[in-house]
Protein backbone atom coordinates (compact mmCIF):
# COMPACT_ATOMS: atom_id res chain seq x y z
CA UNK A 1 0.00 0.00 0.00
CA UNK A 2 1.29 3.38 -1.05
CA UNK A 3 2.25 5.61 1.77
CA UNK A 4 -0.04 8.58 1.77
CA UNK A 5 1.48 11.94 2.14
CA UNK A 6 -0.32 15.15 3.41
CA UNK A 7 0.77 18.39 1.47
CA UNK A 8 0.22 21.90 2.38
CA UNK A 9 1.13 23.93 -0.59
CA UNK A 10 1.02 27.04 1.44
CA UNK A 11 1.20 30.76 0.12
CA UNK A 12 3.28 32.88 -2.12
CA UNK A 13 6.15 30.48 -3.84
CA UNK A 14 4.89 27.70 -1.87
CA UNK A 15 2.68 26.27 -4.92
CA UNK A 16 4.66 26.40 -7.37
CA UNK A 17 7.82 25.09 -5.69
CA UNK A 18 6.07 22.03 -3.73
CA UNK A 19 4.83 21.34 -7.51
CA UNK A 20 8.26 21.06 -8.12
CA UNK A 21 9.14 19.00 -5.71
CA UNK A 22 6.56 16.28 -6.04
CA UNK A 23 7.45 16.24 -10.08
CA UNK A 24 10.71 15.52 -9.21
CA UNK A 25 9.54 12.96 -6.67
CA UNK A 26 7.59 11.49 -8.98
CA UNK A 27 10.04 11.40 -11.23
CA UNK A 28 12.29 9.55 -9.19
CA UNK A 29 9.71 6.46 -9.27
CA UNK A 30 7.87 7.23 -5.49
CA UNK A 31 4.89 5.80 -5.14
CA UNK A 32 3.41 8.23 -2.79
CA UNK A 33 -0.12 8.78 -2.52
CA UNK A 34 -0.97 12.84 -1.72
CA UNK A 35 -3.28 14.21 0.43
CA UNK A 36 -3.39 17.77 -0.34
CA UNK A 37 -5.08 20.35 3.03
CA UNK A 38 -4.92 23.69 3.43
CA UNK A 39 -3.06 26.37 5.77
CA UNK A 40 -2.26 30.43 6.32
CA UNK A 41 -3.69 32.51 4.10
CA UNK A 42 -5.57 30.27 1.40
CA UNK A 43 -6.54 28.34 4.20
CA UNK A 44 -8.09 31.57 5.87
CA UNK A 45 -9.83 32.95 2.94
CA UNK A 46 -11.58 29.76 2.36
CA UNK A 47 -12.60 28.55 6.20
CA UNK A 48 -11.70 31.74 7.97
CA UNK A 49 -9.21 29.58 10.19
CA UNK A 50 -5.16 29.57 9.20
CA UNK A 51 -5.36 26.32 10.22
CA UNK A 52 -8.57 24.33 9.82
CA UNK A 53 -9.42 21.28 11.47
CA UNK A 54 -9.49 18.90 8.06
CA UNK A 55 -5.67 20.26 8.18
CA UNK A 56 -5.21 18.74 10.86
CA UNK A 57 -7.43 16.25 11.02
CA UNK A 58 -5.08 15.26 7.62
CA UNK A 59 -1.76 15.61 9.19
CA UNK A 60 -3.26 13.02 12.02
CA UNK A 61 -4.11 10.11 9.59
CA UNK A 62 -1.06 10.14 7.09
CA UNK A 63 1.52 11.48 10.14
CA UNK A 64 4.14 12.53 7.02
CA UNK A 65 3.77 16.05 6.31
CA UNK A 66 5.84 18.20 3.14
CA UNK A 67 4.87 21.83 3.89
CA UNK A 68 5.26 25.00 1.58
CA UNK A 69 5.85 28.16 3.65
CA UNK A 70 3.20 29.95 5.22
CA UNK A 71 2.52 33.07 5.77
CA UNK A 72 0.81 34.28 9.20
CA UNK A 73 -0.66 37.82 9.58
CA UNK A 74 1.43 39.87 11.44
CA UNK A 75 -0.20 41.28 14.57
CA UNK A 76 -3.95 41.17 14.57
CA UNK A 77 -3.64 38.42 17.36
CA UNK A 78 -2.65 35.56 15.08
CA UNK A 79 -0.51 33.06 16.32
CA UNK A 80 2.59 31.62 14.08
CA UNK A 81 1.08 28.79 11.97
CA UNK A 82 4.25 26.84 12.18
CA UNK A 83 4.73 27.31 16.09
CA UNK A 84 0.56 26.28 16.26
CA UNK A 85 2.26 22.58 14.00
CA UNK A 86 4.89 22.14 16.31
CA UNK A 87 2.89 22.13 19.67
CA UNK A 88 -0.36 20.33 18.16
CA UNK A 89 1.84 17.71 17.12
CA UNK A 90 4.97 17.52 19.45
CA UNK A 91 7.07 18.20 16.99
CA UNK A 92 10.58 18.57 19.56
CA UNK A 93 12.87 18.20 17.05
CA UNK A 94 13.78 20.66 14.25
CA UNK A 95 16.84 19.38 11.92
CA UNK A 96 17.86 21.72 9.94
CA UNK A 97 21.20 20.30 7.83
CA UNK A 98 23.25 22.66 5.30
CA UNK A 99 25.50 21.82 2.87
CA UNK A 100 27.17 23.46 0.09
CA UNK A 101 26.42 22.71 -3.59
CA UNK A 102 28.92 23.86 -6.14
CA UNK A 103 27.58 26.57 -8.07
CA UNK A 104 25.71 28.55 -5.50
CA UNK A 105 26.66 32.14 -5.06
CA UNK A 106 28.00 30.83 -1.21
CA UNK A 107 31.12 32.37 0.60
CA UNK A 108 32.55 28.68 2.01
CA UNK A 109 32.62 25.71 0.30
CA UNK A 110 32.72 22.50 1.86
CA UNK A 111 30.13 22.82 4.51
CA UNK A 112 28.08 20.17 5.99
CA UNK A 113 27.03 21.36 9.30
CA UNK A 114 23.38 20.28 11.32
CA UNK A 115 21.33 22.49 13.50
CA UNK A 116 19.20 20.91 15.43
CA UNK A 117 16.85 23.16 17.47
CA UNK A 118 14.51 22.48 20.81
CA UNK A 119 11.46 23.10 19.01
CA UNK A 120 8.42 23.73 21.98
CA UNK A 121 9.88 25.67 24.73
CA UNK A 122 11.86 28.55 25.68
CA UNK A 123 10.28 32.30 24.45
CA UNK A 124 9.04 30.80 21.65
CA UNK A 125 6.25 28.50 23.04
CA UNK A 126 4.07 31.84 23.40
CA UNK A 127 4.16 31.60 27.32
CA UNK A 128 3.24 34.88 30.26
CA UNK A 129 3.26 37.17 26.84
CA UNK A 130 1.66 40.22 28.25
CA UNK A 131 1.93 44.02 27.61
CA UNK A 132 1.62 47.02 30.10
CA UNK A 133 -1.99 49.29 29.64
CA UNK A 134 0.30 51.93 29.34
CA UNK A 135 2.27 50.37 26.30
CA UNK A 136 5.37 51.05 28.79
CA UNK A 137 6.63 47.06 29.60
CA UNK A 138 6.41 44.33 27.52
CA UNK A 139 6.97 40.89 28.83
CA UNK A 140 7.45 37.13 27.85
CA UNK A 141 8.39 34.22 29.88
CA UNK A 142 10.89 31.05 29.01
CA UNK A 143 10.55 28.35 30.22
CA UNK A 144 13.56 25.45 29.90
CA UNK A 145 12.35 21.51 30.91
CA UNK A 146 14.62 18.87 31.90
CA UNK A 147 12.04 16.42 30.03
CA UNK A 148 12.22 18.71 26.21
CA UNK A 149 15.81 19.33 27.16
CA UNK A 150 16.82 15.46 27.66
CA UNK A 151 15.02 14.71 24.60
CA UNK A 152 16.68 17.41 22.10
CA UNK A 153 19.77 16.86 23.14
CA UNK A 154 19.42 12.95 22.90
CA UNK A 155 17.84 13.30 19.36
CA UNK A 156 20.89 15.34 18.26
CA UNK A 157 23.46 12.46 19.55
CA UNK A 158 21.57 9.92 18.13
CA UNK A 159 21.78 11.26 14.97
CA UNK A 160 25.19 11.97 15.17
CA UNK A 161 25.53 8.35 15.73
CA UNK A 162 23.32 7.71 12.25
CA UNK A 163 24.67 10.23 9.86
CA UNK A 164 28.63 8.83 11.39
CA UNK A 165 29.07 12.67 12.66
CA UNK A 166 32.40 13.69 14.41
CA UNK A 167 31.04 15.80 16.95
CA UNK A 168 28.30 17.66 18.69
CA UNK A 169 28.19 21.58 19.63
CA UNK A 170 26.02 22.55 22.53
CA UNK A 171 25.01 26.00 21.63
CA UNK A 172 24.22 28.17 25.50
CA UNK A 173 24.23 31.59 27.02
CA UNK A 174 24.36 29.91 30.56
CA UNK A 175 26.68 33.00 31.77
CA UNK A 176 24.23 35.33 31.56
CA UNK A 177 20.75 33.00 31.75
CA UNK A 178 22.08 30.80 34.53
CA UNK A 179 18.40 29.21 35.55
CA UNK A 180 17.32 28.69 31.80
CA UNK A 181 20.09 28.28 29.66
CA UNK A 182 22.22 26.98 32.76
CA UNK A 183 19.64 24.06 32.97
CA UNK A 184 19.59 23.02 29.94
CA UNK A 185 23.54 23.45 29.68
CA UNK A 186 23.51 20.81 32.79
CA UNK A 187 21.47 17.95 31.08
CA UNK A 188 23.23 18.66 28.09
CA UNK A 189 26.32 17.95 29.58
CA UNK A 190 24.82 14.72 31.29
CA UNK A 191 23.72 13.30 28.23
CA UNK A 192 26.80 13.62 26.54
CA UNK A 193 28.67 11.38 29.28
CA UNK A 194 26.97 8.93 27.59
CA UNK A 195 28.10 8.94 24.06
CA UNK A 196 31.57 8.71 24.98
CA UNK A 197 32.78 8.15 21.03
CA UNK A 198 31.21 11.16 19.90
CA UNK A 199 33.38 14.48 20.29
CA UNK A 200 31.68 17.21 22.72
CA UNK A 201 32.36 21.38 22.78
CA UNK A 202 30.42 23.90 24.38
CA UNK A 203 30.14 27.22 22.80
CA UNK A 204 28.15 30.84 24.31
CA UNK A 205 26.23 31.48 21.26
CA UNK A 206 27.31 34.60 20.70
CA UNK A 207 30.99 33.02 20.41
CA UNK A 208 29.38 30.36 18.22
CA UNK A 209 27.68 33.25 15.67
CA UNK A 210 30.99 34.49 15.39
CA UNK A 211 32.41 30.97 15.01
CA UNK A 212 30.51 30.17 12.09
CA UNK A 213 31.70 33.38 10.22
CA UNK A 214 35.28 33.07 10.89
CA UNK A 215 35.73 29.02 10.56
CA UNK A 216 32.47 27.44 9.77
CA UNK A 217 34.26 24.07 8.52
CA UNK A 218 35.24 23.27 12.76
CA UNK A 219 30.85 22.17 13.05
CA UNK A 220 29.56 19.48 12.40
CA UNK A 221 26.38 19.38 14.59
CA UNK A 222 24.95 21.57 16.33
CA UNK A 223 22.02 21.49 19.11
CA UNK A 224 20.60 24.14 21.16
CA UNK A 225 17.39 25.82 22.50
CA UNK A 226 14.37 27.44 20.66
CA UNK A 227 15.47 30.98 19.77
CA UNK A 228 19.18 30.48 19.49
CA UNK A 229 18.16 27.23 17.06
CA UNK A 230 16.31 29.94 15.10
CA UNK A 231 18.75 32.30 14.41
CA UNK A 232 21.84 30.04 13.85
CA UNK A 233 20.24 27.50 11.49
CA UNK A 234 19.31 30.66 9.59
CA UNK A 235 23.08 32.05 9.97
CA UNK A 236 24.00 28.27 8.33
CA UNK A 237 21.86 29.07 5.66
CA UNK A 238 23.61 31.79 5.15
CA UNK A 239 26.82 29.81 4.73
CA UNK A 240 25.71 27.97 1.25
CA UNK A 241 23.72 30.37 -0.62
CA UNK A 242 21.17 31.15 1.30
CA UNK A 243 17.44 30.04 2.88
CA UNK A 244 16.72 29.10 -0.91
CA UNK A 245 18.90 25.87 -0.66
CA UNK A 246 18.06 25.27 3.33
CA UNK A 247 15.24 22.84 4.07
CA UNK A 248 14.00 21.80 7.72
CA UNK A 249 12.20 18.69 9.51
CA UNK A 250 10.30 19.11 11.93
CA UNK A 251 10.31 15.30 14.12
CA UNK A 252 8.12 14.26 17.14
CA UNK A 253 7.30 10.50 18.46
CA UNK A 254 4.86 10.40 15.84
CA UNK A 255 4.61 13.14 13.22
CA UNK A 256 7.08 14.49 10.67
CA UNK A 257 6.51 17.62 9.01
CA UNK A 258 9.25 18.19 6.16
CA UNK A 259 9.43 21.88 4.71
CA UNK A 260 11.29 24.85 3.16
CA UNK A 261 11.90 27.11 5.94
CA UNK A 262 12.01 30.34 3.52
CA UNK A 263 9.28 32.56 3.63
CA UNK A 264 6.18 32.92 1.15
CA UNK A 265 8.14 35.39 -1.14
CA UNK A 266 4.58 37.30 -2.07
CA UNK A 267 7.08 40.12 -4.01
CA UNK A 268 7.70 37.42 -6.52
CA UNK A 269 4.65 34.96 -6.17
CA UNK A 270 3.10 33.92 -9.67
CA UNK A 271 6.61 35.45 -11.28
CA UNK A 272 7.83 31.69 -11.95
CA UNK A 273 11.43 32.30 -11.20
CA UNK A 274 11.41 31.11 -7.11
CA UNK A 275 14.14 28.61 -6.24
CA UNK A 276 12.77 24.71 -5.59
CA UNK A 277 15.74 23.33 -3.89
CA UNK A 278 14.69 24.23 -0.51
CA UNK A 279 11.50 22.30 -1.26
CA UNK A 280 13.48 19.30 -3.17
CA UNK A 281 15.92 18.97 -0.46
CA UNK A 282 13.67 18.82 2.37
CA UNK A 283 11.55 15.96 -0.27
CA UNK A 284 14.90 14.37 0.00
CA UNK A 285 14.95 14.81 4.03
CA UNK A 286 11.77 13.07 4.13
CA UNK A 287 12.98 10.20 1.72
CA UNK A 288 15.65 9.28 4.50
CA UNK A 289 13.23 9.56 7.36
CA UNK A 290 10.96 7.11 5.36
CA UNK A 291 14.19 4.81 5.10
CA UNK A 292 13.75 5.08 0.87
CA UNK A 293 17.60 6.01 0.79
CA UNK A 294 17.92 5.34 -2.79
CA UNK A 295 15.87 7.74 -4.94
CA UNK A 296 16.89 10.23 -1.83
CA UNK A 297 20.45 9.99 -2.98
CA UNK A 298 19.67 10.04 -6.75
CA UNK A 299 17.32 13.37 -6.39
CA UNK A 300 20.31 14.83 -4.28
CA UNK A 301 22.89 14.02 -7.11
CA UNK A 302 20.74 15.02 -9.87
CA UNK A 303 20.02 18.41 -8.14
CA UNK A 304 23.92 18.86 -7.26
CA UNK A 305 24.77 18.45 -11.29
CA UNK A 306 22.37 20.86 -12.61
CA UNK A 307 23.24 23.46 -10.08
CA UNK A 308 26.87 23.03 -10.87
CA UNK A 309 25.75 22.92 -14.39
CA UNK A 310 24.09 26.33 -14.24
CA UNK A 311 21.46 24.33 -16.52
CA UNK A 312 18.50 26.89 -16.59
CA UNK A 313 19.40 27.77 -13.21
CA UNK A 314 17.07 30.68 -11.00
CA UNK A 315 18.01 34.01 -10.85
CA UNK A 316 19.35 33.60 -7.29
CA UNK A 317 21.65 31.05 -8.32
CA UNK A 318 23.11 33.48 -11.05
CA UNK A 319 21.20 31.93 -14.02
CA UNK A 320 18.18 33.21 -15.84
CA UNK A 321 15.55 30.20 -15.99
CA UNK A 322 12.20 29.85 -13.98
CA UNK A 323 11.30 27.41 -11.72
CA UNK A 324 9.72 25.16 -14.47
CA UNK A 325 12.99 25.35 -15.99
CA UNK A 326 14.98 24.60 -13.74
CA UNK A 327 12.48 21.67 -12.46
CA UNK A 328 12.75 19.69 -15.98
CA UNK A 329 16.72 20.15 -15.79
CA UNK A 330 16.55 18.29 -12.42
CA UNK A 331 14.22 15.67 -13.97
CA UNK A 332 16.12 15.40 -16.90
CA UNK A 333 19.13 14.27 -14.84
CA UNK A 334 16.72 11.41 -13.14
Amino acid sequence: MATIITVIKGDGIGPSIVDAAIQVLNKAGCDFCYEYADAGLVALEKTGQLLPHLTTDAITRNKIVLKGPLTTPIGEGFTSINVNLRQIFSLYANVRPVVSFVGTKARYENIDIITVRENTEGLYSGVGQFVSNDGEIAEATSIITRRASEQIVTFAYELALREKRRKVTIVHKANILKSTSGLFLKIAREIAKKYPSIETNEMIVDNACMQLVMNPHQFDVIVTTNLFGDIISDLCAGLVGGLGMAPGANIGKDYAIFEAVHGSAPDIAGKNIANPSSMILAAIQMLHHLQLTEPAERISRALRETILAGDRTTPDLGGSGSTTDFTHAVISRL
